[in-house]
């Protein structure tokens, strides 16, 4: 079977790998991409926009379920589920096929498989395809960047099942809303799932092994946030650990230990959201010199692994496993390749986080508490929803802003945000963290007036003394 050459192979066609085919076929490189499954990826097709259009739809179902304070009124609302579902997969239909359109449009060619490194041939790295388990193709190429993503973390114990448990997949293709449901995990993929359950009318319970939900934010933002919650009748666990559970027909029984009592919560369904491992396996590392450490491949900060020529970027490397970040590593460790010294390593602080559960959450930089505990002598600012005239008018009062800066430089060091359109707002900070800019130009900066980005702001304004509207 004849090689075909290129100049960069990419395996894997999620947000990272895509866009890393684009940018070196915009720099003259011949490239391939291979993909087992379907254009975009997980992101694309079982993750970032599927589930956005499904909290969507349970967003519309929380406002028909309060239209008096709006002053409509309706009877009889209802939904049908497989509707729901159906949006959701042709939103990522569509995407996909623009994948497919932007393959076309930059003269990336496609090959449907599965790649695994087969050694060199000459300068060469060689990869051979296979297809529904048949050779299909051998590839060869001076650079191959891995972009093959991760899957749902297992929990033992608790294995999915496509019925009773589920995973992301499960979760996002119903044949109907479970009037019950058990979350194992409550970082930004529980919560969202959570969240649009809930809205959909389902009895909610989420379960978190750490002292409290979405861990990774600001502790007073993850406060608001389980209150926000609670209030919005979800039940949550801290500080819990699945013991065991005992499957019955349409129902599954969960035993949780917290706080050193131990209970059963019975549920039709559970979602096991507890984490990802990467997907190392079948890539052919082995004899090569790439590391792997818990799962996931470890990388210099330009993408390059220990073997020369091979490459790895997104959820297959460190955290955060988000897919903006994979996408700018792709554009990062392409124009690496392709001779750009110029462009500077990826920050991490400067990678925005964003939760589309309700009320959203998102956040870049640092906490308050990872501030000071790096050393920092720390002021704080805080702006409520409750105090902008624009969420008001919005019907959204509730939600919070807080900035943290460096008392003696006025550096941005962490953004946090519980609330309405937070998710867009947070943009904001992250570019002003970008160009490094100070307190000063913040608040010298002039906010449109009425927007939620006012709050923006005040909480600048506040974390020096000079809140306006508080």
């Amino acid at each position: 079977m004849a090689e075909t050459v290129y100049d960069l192979i990419v395996v894997g066609s999620g947000p990272g790998g895509y866009v890393a085919a684009i940018r070196a076929s915009q720099l003259g490189m011949k490239t391939a991409i291979v993909e087992r499954e379907s254009l975009g990826g997980i992101c694309l097709n079982w993750g970032c926009i599927p589930t956005k259009a499904l909290l969507r739809t349970s967003e519309i179902n929380h406002l028909l379920h309060h239209l008096d304070a709006y002053g409509f009124s309706a009877k009889d609302i209802s939904y049908d589920a497989k509707k729901v579902i159906a949006r959701s997969r042709a939103v990522a239909a569509q995407l996909s096929n623009g994948v497919k359109f932007l393959m076309r449009k930059n003269k990336v060619t496609v090959i449907e498989g599965e790649a695994k490194l087969a050694g060199m041939s000459g300068p060469h790295r060689k990869l051979t395809v296979t297809k529904n388990g048949a050779a299909s193709g051998e590839l060869a190429a001076p650079h191959v960047v891995l972009a093959t993503g991760a899957r749902a973390r297992p929990l033992p114990g608790l294995e999915v099942d496509g019925k009773l448990v589920w995973a992301y997949r499960e979760a996002m293709v119903p044949d109907a809303i479970p009037k019950s449901l058990l979350v194992v995990g409550s970082g930004a993929i529980g919560i969202e799932f959570a969240s649009f359950y809930r809205n959909m009318g389902a009895d909610v319970t989420v379960v978190e092994m750490l002292d409290r939900v979405l861990p990774v934010e600001d502790e007073e933002i993850s406060s608001f946030a389980r209150k926000s919650f609670e209030k919005q009748g979800m039940k949550i666990v801290t500080g819990a650990t699945v013991k065991g559970a005992k499957k019955a027909a349409n129902a599954v029984t969960v035993q949780i230990e917290a706080g050193g009592k131990t209970q059963d919560i019975t549920v039709e369904r559970v979602i096991v959201a507890i984490g990802i491992v990467g997907n190392v396996e079948g890539l052919g590392l082995e004899g090569t010199k790439v590391k792997i450490e818990r799962t996931h491949v470890v990388v210099d900060p330009y993408l390059r692994t220990d073997e020369p020529g091979v490459y790895a970027i997104g959820d297959l490397v460190g955290p955060p496993w988000l897919a903006h970040k994979a996408s700018h590593e792709g554009v990062l460790c392409v124009e690496r390749i392709a001779g750009n010294t110029d462009n500077r390593p990826l920050d991490i602080n400067n990678v925005p986080g964003c939760t589309y559960c309700m009320p959203q959450v998102a956040s870049v930089g640092l906490t308050e508490a990872k501030a000071k505990a790096a050393g920092y002598e720390v002021k704080v600012g805080r702006f409520p929803y409750i105090g902008n005239g624009k969420a008001i008018a919005l019907g959204e009062p509730e939600g919070m802003v807080k900035t943290v800066f460096d008392a003696k430089t006025g550096a941005l060091l962490g953004a946090h945000m519980i609330g309405a359109e937070v998710t867009e707002l947070i943009q904001g900070y992250t570019i002003a963290r970008t160009l490094e800019t100070t307190e000063h130009e913040l608040m010298e900066t002039i906010f449109p007036h009425p927007t939620l980005s006012e709050m923006m702001h005040e909480s600048v304004l506040d974390a020096f003394g000079r809140v306006i509207h508080m």
